[in-house]
C-alpha cells in the first residue's frame, strides 16, 4: 500500500508555504501578541479567498469536497509559519467534529459558515485538569422540552476569544456527546504560555445547546488529535532548520559551530527525533481520515511521542542557540512556546501512554 501523498498534495503544500513566506513572515506573527484574541483577520480572510477552509468539506455543504488528508501538509506548514489563525480550531478540530457526529441537517446548516471562514468553531473539551477524554468530562446536559440546556465552565479552549460556534463535550443520561452552543453565558480570556495563541474558560449557564447526532467523542476526537501532531510536525521542522541555519553561521574559535561533534550529535538527534515523529503523526492522520481499526491507538501513539519529542527537540534547539534564544528579540523562544503548548493540548505524553496501556488492555 502507498502511504505516499499524490502530487497534487504536494503542490499544495508547496503552494502554502509560498503564500505564508509571503503573507505571515514573524513579523505577522508577533504583531498579534498583544491582542487578546492573538489572531490576524487579514491573514484568515486570504485564506479564505484561497478556498482553504472549505477543503475537506462536501459540496453540498460549501466546501471543495477534497480529503480530509489534504489538510495534513497545510495543517505542517501553518504550524511551521506560526500561523496566528484559528484554523486548526475551526476547521481541522470543531469543524470535523461536526462533519463526523452531525447529522445531514446540522452539516448542511453549520458547515457553510465555517467552509466560507465566515463563522469560527472551537472545540470546548475539557473541564478541569482531569484529562481530555471522555473520563475528564463531568459537565452535564439537561433536557428541557425538545433542547438541551448546559451548565458548567469549559477550561483550556483554543481560540475561544475569535469563536462564534462552541463544539462542547457533555454527559447527557448515560452518555457522552457533542453539543453545538452558539451563545455561551460569557468567555474569560486567560494568559497562554503561547503568545501567538489564545486561550479561555467558557462559561455555560443554562444555555441553549444542539446535541449532534452521533454519540460518543469519537472519532471526532481522534481526528482532531491526529491533526494536532501533524501541526506540531511542521513547527518542530522549522525549529531544526533555524537551528542548523545559525549553526552554520554563528563561528566559535574561528570556525562555524555546526562543525563541532557535540552540535551535529544534537542535530543528528533533532532530526532523527523528527522523522520517526513525522511517521506517528502521518499514520494517525491516515487511521483517523478511513476509520481505520486501529485509529484511536494510533492517535495516541503519535500525541504520546510528538508532545515528548518535540520538547526535546525544542530545548535543543534552544540550546544550540545559546543565551540569545532566550531573549525577546530573538525568534527561537515563539516557536518554542508554540510546540510546548501544544505539547499538553488535548493531553500529555503521560496521559496518552496511559491511553494506549487501555486500549492495548495491558
Amino acid at each position: 500500500m502507498d502511504f505516499d501523498f499524490s502530487p497534487d498534495q504536494y503542490a499544495l503544500r508547496d503552494e502554502a508555504r509560498r503564500f505564508l513566506t509571503e503573507q505571515c513572515p514573524i513579523s505577522v506573527v508577533r504583531g498579534v501578541i498583544d491582542d487578546p484574541a492573538a489572531w490576524s483577520q487579514d491573514l484568515w480572510k486570504r485564506m479564505a479567498d484561497l478556498g482553504w477552509m472549505g477543503m475537506p468539506f462536501a459540496e453540498q455543504h460549501g466546501g471543495l469536497g477534497q480529503s480530509w488528508l489534504d489538510l495534513v501538509l497545510l495543517l505542517e506548514e501553518l504550524g511551521r509559519a506560526l500561523a496566528p489563525v484559528p484554523f486548526l480550531s475551526s476547521i481541522a478540530w470543531a469543524g470535523q467534529v461536526i462533519d463526523r457526529h452531525g447529522s445531514d441537517e446540522q452539516r448542511a446548516r453549520l458547515l457553510p459558515g465555517l467552509a466560507a471562514g465566515d463563522r469560527v468553531a472551537v472545540l470546548a473539551l475539557a473541564d478541569a485538569s482531569d484529562g481530555f477524554g471522555e473520563d475528564g468530562v463531568s459537565v452535564r446536559a439537561e433536557r428541557d422540552g425538545d433542547a438541551w440546556r448546559i451548565t458548567g465552565t469549559k477550561r483550556f479552549v483554543l481560540d475561544a476569544a475569535t469563536a462564534d460556534v462552541f463544539v462542547v463535550a457533555a454527559r447527557a443520561d448515560d452518555d457522552v456527546a457533542w453539543f453545538v452552543v452558539e451563545e455561551p453565558t460569557s468567555v474569560e480570556i486567560k494568559t497562554a504560555f503561547d503568545k501567538t495563541r489564545s486561550l479561555g474558560d467558557v462559561v455555560l449557564d443554562n444555555v441553549v445547546a444542539e446535541r449532534l447526532e452521533v454519540p460518543g467523542l469519537q472519532p471526532g476526537l481522534r481526528s482532531a488529535t491526529a491533526a494536532l501532531c501533524a501541526e506540531m510536525v511542521g513547527t518542530a521542522e522549522r525549529i531544526l532548520e533555524i537551528t542548523v541555519g545559525y549553526a552554520n553561521q554563528r563561528e566559535q574559535f574561528g570556525r562555524p559551530i555546526g562543525s563541532f561533534q557535540a552540535i551535529k550529535h544534537k542535530a543528528a538527534e533533532m532530526k532523527t527525533e523528527l522523522e520517526a515523529a513525522r511517521a506517528a503523526a502521518y499514520y494517525a492522520c491516515w487511521a483517523a481520515a478511513t476509520d481505520a481499526p486501529d485509529a484511536e491507538l494510533a492517535a495516541s501513539v503519535a500525541k504520546s511521542y510528538c508532545s515528548d519529542a518535540f520538547a526535546h527537540l525544542g530545548g535543543e534547539g534552544v540550546q544550540i542557540h545559546g543565551g540569545i534564544a532566550f531573549t525577546w528579540e530573538h525568534d527561537m523562544h515563539l516557536f518554542l512556546r508554540r510546540i510546548k503548548a501544544a505539547e499538553v493540548l488535548l493531553g500529555d505524553a503521560s496521559y496518552h501512554r496511559d491511553r494506549i496501556a487501555t486500549l492495548a488492555e495491558l
